[in-house]
């Protein structure tokens, strides 16, 4: 049994000038079950983070208190269970059992108990994999799974949940949904960050709206918060129930082939596949966790080298390179043809502000200074990271992040960009902003593939669909162990 107490909480980040949250005053009682809400930037995460006792003294700034069961965090880490927006960060072991395990074995909990609760914990979340499947080969969204299941094995008084299917296909999503659910007993404390809010409102009894220049701008019920202010904070960029966004529709048709794959495909992880990507269209890859979707994206930005099959550039992506594959290109012309943009935003940064990360491509690639200086001021200016320029990107919240990610993409004009969960983390303006720049690409001659399980990001802007297949598992098993 686990109560929250925050008294005029806030905290700033060391080296940031403005707060990450700020004034927050909240009481959420034992048994209560939460979504926490707020524009992109809000503080959600660096909530979630002080009340997991994760915020170091010398990282930061602290206002005000905040307390669980009458407690400093950071004397209550044994009550708390927290999963992250990206499931790399808590992941610490080479095979999936014994990292559910490592947890329960950190607290001491009985030898005769702790693989009994491992099997159940990976159950409930529909782990598909035995106990020894190494973490290395899982997916991101299998890997979010198996975070949560070493969570849920330590049953928490306060469970934290930071959007954690955000990166599953639907039928995982509603599995994991099932699971939190399944999880939750009458003593349970719930604090859940969802994007998905009307998935998400079978699991909570109560909504509260974080303001981004501090405090809270909304607390109650899921019925009185969007009846009273629905329209408000969707104009704030809140996301709210309610219908799609509607479609950012192409009226032109597909031209010149920017490259082909024939039976492309690296085992185990990517079946022989086969796609064409034109200019002035928007594909959308599709299909479960596991499926390969990510090793595609990362095969056609030309990071990985095939392990089957072709993959043919053509005179409207590459001039000279035409026909050579885009993994044999030199790393400036790959990055002048071909915008990468990775599940994991931070895996692509590689300076010390936002702004640094944003001119490297242009100068690499040997723009003049004040070309360099227009291009990056306008892209922070588009992805609403103006205010950011001089902000490390790794303190960036996740949606902060992947916006960083897409406009270093951007930065060096490609004329094809592969994008890797796109939409993940957005409030609902910096989505439709998203969309909207997207499709201003695409309709301007631009080709686009996303990596995608947001199903309103489909409807509005992909032309076509293509939709993979898990490889077998047979082929995955001996690729991961060996022939029999």
């Amino acid at each position: 049994m686990s109560a929250v107490e925050l008294r005029g909480f806030g905290w700033r980040h060391a080296g940031r000038r403005a707060w990450a949250v700020r004034d927050v005053d909240l009481r959420i009682e034992h048994g209560e079950r939460v979504l926490l809400l707020g524009a992109s930037g809000a503080g959600k995460s660096t909530l979630l983070a002080a009340l997991a006792g994760l915020l170091a003294e010398d990282s930061g700034e602290q206002t005000g208190s905040v307390e669980i069961d009458g407690l400093d965090p950071r004397k209550a880490r044994e009550r708390v269970g927290i999963v992250f927006q990206d499931p790399q960060t808590q992941l610490v072991m080479a095979r999936a059992g014994d990292d559910v395990a490592f947890g329960l074995e950190n607290r001491g909990v009985p030898a005769a108990e702790i693989w009994p609760r491992v099997t159940e914990a990976l159950d409930r979340v529909g782990f598909p994999y035995p106990v020894d499947r190494p973490t290395a080969a899982l997916s991101g969204g299998e890997q979010q799974r198996l975070a949560l299941a070493g969570v849920l094995a330590l049953r928490p008084g306060l469970l934290l949940l930071d959007e954690p299917t955000a990166n599953l296909d639907p039928a995982g999503a509603a599995l994991v949904r099932g699971a939190i659910g399944a999880a939750l007993d009458a003593d349970t404390t719930l604090i859940l960050v969802e994007h998905r809010v009307a998935e998400a409102l079978p699991l909570v009894d109560r909504v509260v709206v974080l303001e981004p220049g501090g405090g809270i701008r909304a607390d109650g019920s899921p019925a009185e918060v969007f009846a009273a202010h629905g329209a408000e904070l969707a104009a704030a960029g809140v996301w709210v129930p309610g219908p799609p966004p509607a479609p950012r529709r192409s009226g032109a048709a597909a031209g010149a082939v920017l490259l082909a794959a024939e039976r492309l495909g690296l085992p185990p992880r990517l079946a022989p596949t086969d796609l064409t990507v034109r200019t002035g269209e928007a594909l959308a890859v599709l299909g479960p966790n596991g499926a390969g979707k990510s090793t595609l994206a990362l095969l056609l930005g030309g990071l990985l080298d095939p392990g089957t099959g072709t993959l043919r550039t053509t005179p409207a992506l590459a001039d000279r390179y035409a026909g050579r594959p885009p993994h044999r290109w030199r790393a400036p012309v790959l990055a002048q043809r071909i915008g990468s943009v990775f599940q994991n935003p931070e895996h692509q940064f590689v300076t010390g502000t936002v702004r640094a990360e944003l001119a490297l491509g242009p100068l690499r690639a040997g723009r003049p200074d004040a070309e360099v200086t227009s291009i990056v001021d306008d892209l922070l200016a588009r992805l609403r990271l103006d205010r950011l320029a001089a902000a490390n990107p790794y303190t960036l919240s996740g949606g902060q992040a992947r916006r960083l990610s897409v406009a270093t993409a951007l930065a060096t004009a490609p004329r094809l960009l592969i994008l890797d969960e796109p939409t993940f983390g957005q409030d609902r303006r910096t989505w439709l902003e998203l969309v909207d720049l997207l499709a201003g690409l695409r309709d301007t001659g631009h080709g686009i593939v996303a990596v995608t399980h947001d199903p309103d990001f489909v409807a509005a802007l992909a032309d076509r669909t293509l939709t993979l297949d898990p490889p077998q598992r047979d082929l995955l098993d001996t690729a991961v162990r060996g022939p029999r």
